[in-house]
C-alpha cells in the first residue's frame, strides 16, 4: 500500500507538468498530507504551499449553498421560498408554466436559468480572452437582465448548470442577511471553521499570479455581485478545514446545515445527482462502487477541485494557478484513497 504522502506528492508532481504551480491535499481518516509543486510565479516566485492563496472559481458555489442551508436552519430563509421574495420590490423574475424559481432551484441548478447573464455568452464567444469578464456584473446589471431572460426549462424539472443562478443566490442571501456576500460567508462558514484566508479580497497579500492555458500571466478575476458563483479565494489549509467539516457532519456548529445540503438532491441519472451546491455520483461496481461528492472550478488564471467520500473518510483538494482542468488526476487520487480504505470490498 502506497503511503498518503507519496500519493499526494505523485499527484502534485503530475499536475505541475501542465500547471505553473499546484497544491494538492488529501485526507484519509485522521491523516492529512499537503504538498506543493511548481512555482507561484509573479514578483515573489517560489513553491506554493498550504497557505498560498488561489482563486477557487466555482468551488465558491458550495459555500453559497451552505450559507443558504445555514440561514434555512436558523429560520431566516426557506429552501422553497421564491427568489423574488429576497430581491428588491418590483424586480421581474422569470417563471415558466406558472412555476416560480425558488432558492432550492438555484442551489441545485434546476432553476431553468441560462449559464450566463443575458448578453454575456455572445461576448464570451467573440472575446474569449477578455480580462476579468464578470467585473461588470453588478446587482443593477444582474437584476436588470432578469426581466429579459427566458427559462430553458420549468423550474425544478431538470439540471442546467447556471453561474447566473448561483450568483443570484449569493446576492439574494446577502440581501436577506442584511450584509454583503463576503461578510455572509465569513460569518456563517469561515469563522466557525477557523478559516482565516478565505474570502473575496486578498487581505494577506498571498494571492499568487494566475496564468492562462499557455502559462502566460493574466489578471485576477473580480465577479462583483455574481461572486456567489465563483468569486472566492482560499488556501489548501482552509479548504482542508472546510472538507473536514463535510466528512463529519454529526458534530460542530455547521453540522445541521451540512446535513441539510446533503439531504437535498436532484437526480440527473441513476448514478449521478446534485445536492445543494455539490455534485454527487456513485461509481460503477467495476470501479469500486464508491461515493464521490465533488465540485470543481476555473477562472481566467486558476483551477480547483474538491472531492470527498464521507463513507470512507477520504478527500482530495487540488488548486492551481493555471487555467487547466485538474479533474482527472484529482479524481484518480480520490479513487486510490477509496480503494485503500476498503471501498473495493463494499
Amino acid at each position: 500500500m502506497t503511503d498518503l504522502g507519496s500519493l499526494v506528492r505523485e499527484t502534485a508532481d503530475r499536475l505541475a507538468e501542465q500547471h505553473v504551480g499546484v497544491v494538492v491535499a488529501a485526507i484519509a481518516g485522521e491523516s492529512v498530507e499537503i504538498r506543493g509543486a511548481g512555482r507561484t510565479g509573479g514578483k515573489h516566485d517560489g513553491v506554493p504551499d498550504a497557505d498560498t492563496v488561489f482563486e477557487i472559481g466555482s468551488v465558491s458555489k458550495v459555500f453559497t449553498a451552505l450559507a443558504l442551508a445555514r440561514l434555512a436552519v436558523a429560520g431566516k430563509a426557506d429552501l422553497d421560498e421564491p427568489l423574488a421574495a429576497l430581491l428588491p420590490e418590483g424586480t421581474r423574475v422569470p417563471s415558466r408554466d406558472g412555476k416560480e424559481i425558488t432558492l432550492r432551484h438555484l442551489a441545485t441548478h434546476t432553476s431553468g436559468l441560462p449559464r450566463l447573464p443575458k448578453g454575456m455568452l455572445l461576448r464570451a464567444l467573440l472575446r474569449p480572452s477578455t480580462p476579468d469578464p464578470y467585473a461588470g456584473c453588478t446587482a443593477e446589471f444582474l437584476l436588470g437582465t432578469l426581466a429579459a431572460t427566458r427559462l430553458g426549462a420549468v423550474p425544478g424539472r431538470r439540471f442546467r448548470y447556471s453561474n447566473l443562478g448561483a450568483g443570484l443566490l449569493g446576492l439574494a442571501l446577502a440581501r436577506r442577511a442584511g450584509t454583503d456576500y463576503e461578510t455572509l460567508i465569513t460569518r456563517e462558514i469561515c469563522e466557525p471553521l477557523g478559516m482565516t484566508d478565505t474570502g473575496l479580497t486578498d487581505q494577506s497579500g498571498r494571492l499568487i499570479q494566475g496564468h492562462d492555458r499557455r502559462r502566460r500571466p493574466v489578471s485576477p478575476w473580480h465577479l462583483a455581485d455574481l461572486a456567489g458563483a465563483g468569486g472566492l479565494r482560499s488556501t489548501a489549509a482552509d479548504l482542508v478545514a472546510f472538507v473536514r467539516a463535510q466528512l463529519n457532519p454529526d458534530s460542530g456548529e455547521l453540522a445541521e446545515a451540512i446535513r441539510l445540503t446533503r439531504e437535498t438532491e436532484h437526480r440527473n441519472t441513476p448514478f449521478s445527482w446534485v445536492h445543494l451546491g455539490w455534485m454527487g455520483q456513485r461509481l460503477h461496481a467495476s470501479q469500486g462502487g464508491g461515493l464521490q461528492i465533488w465540485h470543481n472550478g476555473m477562472t481566467g488564471g486558476f483551477s480547483s477541485f474538491v472531492g470527498f467520500d464521507p463513507e470512507r473518510q477520504a478527500a482530495v483538494i487540488a488548486i492551481g494557478n493555471t487555467q487547466r482542468s485538474m479533474d482527472k488526476p484529482a479524481f484518480e487520487l480520490l479513487r486510490r484513497l477509496q480503494e485503500q480504505r476498503g471501498l473495493g470490498d463494499s
